[in-house]
């Protein structure tokens, strides 16, 4: 819409810049607030912190505190363009955390000529918060910098573009696969897109249940097969024997497609060859792999979703990871461990059954609206999110 650009515009400009701030959470309006607030009271906190490091989180926003980290090397589907363009992304995050579940965080873009140096810094202001959300870190460098981070740090860290998208899919397919009558550990599975997200996919499906043998990966090139030399290590975890080679291929017969890839990668052709009662879950942005009215013109079995607001099914990354950071925040827990987010999944799959509220309906100026093949996974509206999964996570926890 010729529209949507300024007025997006004006929504981040007027009637301030930004869309975040920092509000005092105590009073401040007399001497003796302000004696409190700063010297000489502040100094009873810094002493019970420095006697024990715990205190921090008695004393300290700490515990409620998130950083949202990028390097701005892989903005939504923008692509490198530096980590000042990231910012909006970033403060974008920052009211999701604070309107979800009432988490606070600032936001840090970093400018680093290494990942050595990205890790470092990372580390080196990481006292301040309770828990790191890294965002829009490109592949393969995103897995180094993660790993590197689990390692060295005693808070959570977390790549939404990695887990929060697989939690929120695996919630999704829970139930596709219940409406289309198949069983995880025996679909056939497609996953085109071999970066962050589509290898978290294929991970966090394998750990509840499906078989590695039966999904096949498919990056820019093709198939992920084990006669190719230019595959980095985390897509070698994924190579298989297999004739296959062109996603046109890996099509056919399949039960299951994952696109977190391109646009308008997959053609009707390729939808027409899939098994019976087909899962599509097309969820590049903002234009998906093949959109709903096309695989809805040639299938009238599949069951479809994406990645965007206006088609049922929308997979929507903000139905996984504040509610992950308040469960974890609630039980103290010092990583988001995969029991954790598989917890997440299984709590927003069984929202998606319950009857909907007339809260949500009010919101989506809806009539009617029940589990089935239009209805997958809650909507982030849903009142119900905050109570559903930080229950599940910090009882995993």
């Amino acid at each position: 819409m010729p529209d949507l650009k300024q007025r997006a515009l004006d929504y981040h400009a007027f009637p301030r810049p930004g869309k975040i701030s920092v509000e005092s959470s105590k009073p401040c309006a007399t001497q003796a607030e302000l004696s409190l607030a700063y010297t000489p009271g502040v100094a009873e906190p810094v002493r019970a912190i420095a006697e024990d490091p715990e205190n921090a989180y008695r004393f300290t926003n700490k515990g409620n505190l998130v950083a949202v980290i990028t390097d701005g090397t892989a903005i939504l589907g923008l692509g490198n363009l530096g980590p000042l363009a990231s910012k909006p992304v970033m403060e974008g995050k920052g009211i999701l955390f604070k309107r979800f579940a009432g988490i606070d965080v600032f936001d840090i873009e970093v400018k680093a000529p290494s990942v050595a140096s990205f890790i470092e810094t990372v580390v080196n202001i990481s006292p301040t918060f309770g828990g790191i959300n890294l965002e829009d870190i490109a592949a393969p460098h995103c897995f180094e910098i993660e790993e590197a981070l689990k390692a060295r740090l005693d808070i959570p860290v977390f790549h939404d573009d990695q887990h929060g998208t697989a939690v929120v899919m695996c919630a999704g397919l829970i139930n596709a696969l219940e409406i289309q009558d198949k069983r995880l550990e025996d679909i056939r599975l497609v996953c085109l897109g071999a970066g962050a997200a589509g290898l978290a996919c294929m991970r966090l499906l394998i750990a509840m249940g499906g078989r590695r043998e039966n999904m096949t990966l498919v990056d820019s090139k093709g198939v992920i097969h084990a006669g190719r030399t230019d595959l980095n290590a985390y897509k070698r975890e994924f190579t298989k024997e297999t004739e296959m080679r062109t996603l046109a291929d890996a099509m056919a017969g399949a039960d299951v497609f994952i696109g977190v890839s391109g646009p308008n990668l997959v053609s009707r052709d390729m939808v027409k060859s899939m098994a019976e009662r087909p899962i599509l879950f097309a969820m590049a942005n903002p234009d998906p792999e093949i959109t709903p009215e096309e695989v809805h013109a040639c299938r009238d079995d599949a069951l479809m979703a994406t990645g965007r607001s206006d088609y049922p099914n929308q997979v929507n990354n903000v139905l996984g990871f504040p509610y992950i950071f308040r469960g974890t925040f609630d039980a103290r827990a010092k990583a988001i461990t995969e029991a954790m987010m598989i917890a997440a999944a299984r709590a927003l799959a069984a929202l998606a059954r319950e009857p909907v509220s007339q809260a949500v309906l009010d919101a989506y100026e809806l009539d009617r609206l029940a589990f089935g093949r239009d209805y997958i996974l809650p909507k982030p509206f849903d009142p119900r999110l905050i109570e559903w999964v930080p229950k599940a996570v910090a009882a995993a926890a």
